[in-house]
C-alpha cells in the first residue's frame, strides 16, 4: 500500500496537478449540493475490496464530488462567513500533510510549534496581549471557546480552595453571543445566562452589571466568566469590550473574547480602535480559516496567562511523561486536544510569504467593498438597510418580500451559479445578510446580487 513505484508518481503528479489547476481557476465555479441517490449513481461504489485506483478515485473527485461542495472561497459566495485561503497557504496545506509532522508536543514537532507561535505572537500583538500570551492552534472557533471556558473554569476552581470543586458553574454571554457558547455549556455541564444586548445586537457593561447585580446570591458565587464577542456573526457587531472588561475586572472574572469571525479586523487600522479593550481579555479567539485567509480548519486560541491553560489542560499519562519533564511548549496542553496536525503553519507560511502590510491591506480591501455595497442598498429603491454595518457583514431587506420569497430567491441564484446569499432573521424578520472576506469580491458583485432582488 506504501511503495513507492511509478504508478505513485504518476498519481503524485495527478494530484498535485489537479490542486494547482484549482488554485488557478478565476474564479472557481459556485457549484451546488446533490442528493444521495444523485451522488450514488454518478460516483458508484468508490470503497471496494480491491480498490478503484488513485487516478479513478481522484477523477471521481474531480468530476462528482467536488462539483457538489459550493466553493467558499467564490468571490460571490456571500453566506455564512466564506473563507479566502491564499495561494501561498493553500500550497503549504500540501506540505503539512505530506510533512507527517505531529504537532501536539515540541518533542515531536518543534520547529512546527516555533513557526505557528510566531502566528500566534503576531495576532496576539494584534489584540495588544502582553508578552508572555500564548495558546495554540485549534479546528476552530467551538474548540476554541470550550478551551477558553475551560481554563476559565479550572482558575475559578483553584482559586477557591476547593470550595467550588463540586460546584456547577455559571458563564454570561451577551445574547447575540454564538451558539457554541451555549454548546460548550451543555458539554461541561455549566449554566449560561444570556445578558440583554442592544438594538444592533451589543452587549455592554452597564447591561452586563445589572444582570449580575440581579443573580440571586448562590448564582453570583457560580459565576466565573464572562463572554464578550467582537464581531458577532449575525450582524459583524462589536461588544463595548472596554465597558465588560471593566466589570470582569470588579468582579474578579474571567473575560473571554469570541473574535472567531471579527477578530480579524484588528489588522485593519480604520477600526482598530472599535476593539479597545480587547487587550485586557483573559483568553482571545480568532479563526484565521475565515478573515485571516487560511485554509480550513485553524483557529487561534489565546491566553493571557497560558500557564493557567496548561494547568487545565494537560493530559497525565505513564507513556506522556517524557514531555513533562521539563517547560517545552506542548500544543497539546493549551486546549481540549492530544494529537493535531499543524493546522497554524499554512498561516505562517502565507504571513511569512506576503507579509503583515499586506494582510493589513486585504483586510481593508474587503470592509472598504462591504460598506460600498452598504451605500448601494441605501441608495436603492427596493432594498434597505437593517443596521448600520460594523466590519463586513450588512443585513439588509428587500422591501415587501416574505420569507418564501427570499429563499426562492436564494435557490434561483444558486441554481444559476450567480451568488450564494441566503437569509437569516433579525428580531424576528426573515432579512438578508453579506459577509465579505474575500479581496477578490468587488462592489460590482454586490451591485449584481442587488440588482438581481429587484
Amino acid at each position: 500500500m506504501h511503495r513507492h513505484d511509478a504508478s505513485a508518481e504518476v498519481l503524485t503528479q495527478a494530484v498535485v496537478r489537479y490542486a494547482i489547476d484549482r488554485i488557478q481557476l478565476d474564479p472557481a465555479p459556485l457549484d451546488g449540493p446533490r442528493t444521495p441517490d444523485e451522488l450514488r449513481a454518478m460516483a458508484g461504489n468508490t470503497v471496494t475490496p480491491g480498490g478503484i485506483g488513485g487516478l479513478e478515485a481522484l477523477r471521481v473527485f474531480g468530476d462528482v464530488l467536488a462539483p457538489a461542495c459550493i466553493s467558499v472561497d467564490h468571490p460571490r459566495f456571500l453566506a455564512f462567513v466564506p473563507a479566502a485561503p491564499t495561494e501561498a497557504s493553500i500550497l503549504f496545506d500540501l506540505v503539512v500533510g505530506a510533512s507527517s509532522v505531529y504537532a501536539g508536543s515540541w518533542l515531536e514537532g518543534g520547529g512546527a510549534v516555533f513557526a505557528e507561535n510566531e502566528a500566534l505572537r503576531w495576532i496576539a500583538d494584534l489584540a495588544g496581549m502582553p508578552s508572555q500570551a500564548g495558546g495554540a492552534f485549534v479546528s476552530g472557533g467551538t474548540a476554541g471557546n470550550l478551551s477558553a471556558l475551560i481554563a476559565a473554569r479550572w482558575k475559578w476552581r483553584h482559586d477557591s480552595d476547593g470550595a467550588n470543586d463540586r460546584t456547577r458553574g455559571l458563564v454570561i454571554a451577551s445574547s447575540g453571543a454564538h451558539s457554541s457558547i451555549v454548546q460548550a455549556g451543555l458539554a461541561m455541564d455549566v449554566d449560561v445566562v444570556s445578558v440583554p444586548a442592544d438594538e444592533a445586537g451589543r452587549l455592554h457593561g452597564a447591561a452586563l452589571r445589572t444582570t449580575i447585580d440581579e443573580l440571586a446570591e448562590p448564582d453570583r458565587v457560580r459565576l466565573f466568566a464572562v463572554v464578550a464577542t467582537s464581531g458577532t456573526t449575525n450582524a459583524g457587531m462589536i461588544d463595548d469590550l472596554a465597558g465588560v472588561a471593566d466589570v470582569c475586572e470588579e468582579r474578579s472574572l474571567w473575560l473571554h473574547v469570541d473574535g472567531a469571525y471579527g477578530g480579524a479586523g484588528l489588522a485593519a487600522p480604520s477600526v482598530r480602535s472599535l476593539f479597545d479593550g480587547i487587550e485586557r481579555a483573559d483568553s482571545f479567539i480568532v479563526d484565521p480559516h475565515k478573515w485571516l485567509f487560511a485554509p480550513f480548519d485553524c483557529c487561534a486560541l489565546l491566553y493571557r496567562e497560558p500557564r493557567v491553560a496548561r494547568a487545565a489542560h494537560t493530559q497525565r499519562a505513564a507513556y506522556l511523561e517524557v514531555l513533562q519533564d521539563d517547560d517545552d511548549w506542548n500544543p497539546s496542553d493549551y486546549a481540549h486536544h492530544l494529537s493535531r496536525r499543524a493546522r497554524g503553519l499554512p498561516l505562517w507560511f502565507s504571513l511569512a510569504t506576503h507579509g503583515t502590510d499586506a494582510y493589513a491591506e486585504a483586510v481593508e480591501t474587503t470592509l472598504r467593498v462591504a460598506h460600498s455595497g452598504a451605500d448601494l442598498i441605501r441608495t436603492s429603491e427596493h432594498c434597505e438597510l437593517v443596521l448600520e454595518p460594523e466590519l463586513s457583514v450588512v443585513v439588509f431587506r428587500r422591501t415587501g418580500w416574505d420569507a418564501e420569497r427570499y429563499r426562492e430567491w436564494s435557490d434561483e441564484q444558486l441554481a444559476a451559479q450567480e451568488a450564494f446569499v441566503v437569509p437569516t432573521s433579525w428580531r424576528g424578520e426573515t432579512v438578508l445578510r453579506y459577509c465579505i472576506v474575500n479581496p477578490l469580491t468587488t462592489v460590482d458583485d454586490i451591485a449584481m446580487v442587488i440588482d438581481s432582488l429587484r
